[in-house]
């Protein structure tokens, strides 16, 4: 068959055929009597095999050695192609990111692209203080797309740069941040679904405060109680039985009380927080520590539930804990 209609059946140029030769990958088995190029079938195999590995991404010199080393290993070969394909998608991935950010800020010009790219590399940079200031930049009339800042809350461990990321999304507002906020509350790592949550507690949305709704039933206990402490200050009562167990356990009970305190301003709430807490102090496992946090707790619920129960505690056997109940039920009676 001749070098045209090779070129025809497989598809592969006869310029690149001619390359082929000149490497020694592929050499016409035969001449015409006119002297020309004269592939049999095995050498058209062969140029088929050629092209099979050259879709792998094996460069000519390895299709070589593969198709004329009988000796040769492919797993070593196929374990660095598998590499250099994953860097070659991260790579890539990383770039359409970075072009969808920069999409989303709407750039009028090229000094709006060029300062966004800046940014974006700032919330990257190792330096805490330039992470920190590219968080603080976005909300001086710097556009950063929200996906950008929520991704780098996410990841941020720098309290204080996490505090300026927390922030930034908060005055960004909408942008579809809680949505992704969401997604970080299912992370496999403890630490990231903390931060998903105290990022979603900063927004003042509907959709935020929905999110940190079904984080009460989160597994992780870190996240629910992170999660009740927002919604006790916004008056969402669904909060208060995850607000009672943290009073009972001592673990950030003071911010626990104040929450408790403020959904206390609605009777309702109020007479379910002390039947709560009285429910407590019915349990014989519950430490001499432990009462007394709920005794602090007592003290800021208003309503009859309450005071009856500082009254059964103003006797009880740690003296703290009476002291306590009888001072609060003092300044009840002088109200």
């Amino acid at each position: 068959m001749l070098i045209g209609d090779v070129a025809r059946r497989s598809g592969v140029s006869a310029r690149m055929l001619r390359h082929y030769e000149s490497l020694g990958l592929v050499r016409p088995t035969g001449r015409t009597g006119a002297g020309y190029r004269e592939y049999s079938d095995e050498d058209i195999r062969r140029i088929f095999h050629i092209e099979s590995l050259r879709s792998l991404g094996l460069s000519l010199r390895d299709v070589g050695s593969a198709l004329d080393d009988p000796g040769f290993a492919p797993s070593e070969l196929v374990a660095d192609l598998i590499r250099q394909t994953r860097e070659r998608v991260a790579a890539e991935t990383a770039l359409l990111t970075r072009l969808r950010r920069i999409g989303a800020s709407e750039p009028a010009g090229w000094e709006d692209v060029l300062q966004t790219i800046a940014l974006l590399q700032a919330l990257g940079s190792e330096s805490a203080g330039r992470r920190q200031r590219a968080a603080l930049a976005s909300v001086e009339g710097v556009t950063v797309p929200v996906e950008a800042l929520v991704e780098a809350a996410l990841r941020e461990s720098d309290p204080h740069v996490a505090g300026a990321l927390r922030w930034a999304l908060a005055q960004a507002g909408g942008g579809g941040g809680a949505e992704l906020l969401a997604a970080g509350l299912a992370s496999p790592l403890a630490e990231v679904r903390e931060r998903a949550v105290r990022s979603l507690a900063e927004l003042a949305s509907t959709e935020a405060t929905a999110l940190l709704g079904d984080a009460l039933t989160n597994p992780d206990v870190v996240v629910r109680r992170h999660a009740a402490l927002a919604l006790g200050a916004r008056g969402v009562a669904d909060a208060i039985p995850t607000l009672v167990e943290m009073i009972v356990e001592e673990t950030n009970d003071a911010d626990a009380s104040d929450a408790l305190s403020a959904l206390a301003g609605d009777p309702a709430s109020a007479d379910r927080i002390a039947a709560r807490l009285v429910a407590c102090l019915a349990h014989d496992a519950l430490g001499p520590s432990a009462r007394r946090s709920v005794t602090h707790a007592l003290a800021d619920i208003p309503g009859p539930t309450a005071s009856r129960a500082l009254a059964d505690l103003s006797h009880d056997a740690d003296r703290a804990v009476a002291l306590t109940a009888t001072y609060v039920l003092t300044l009840r009676e002088a109200r």
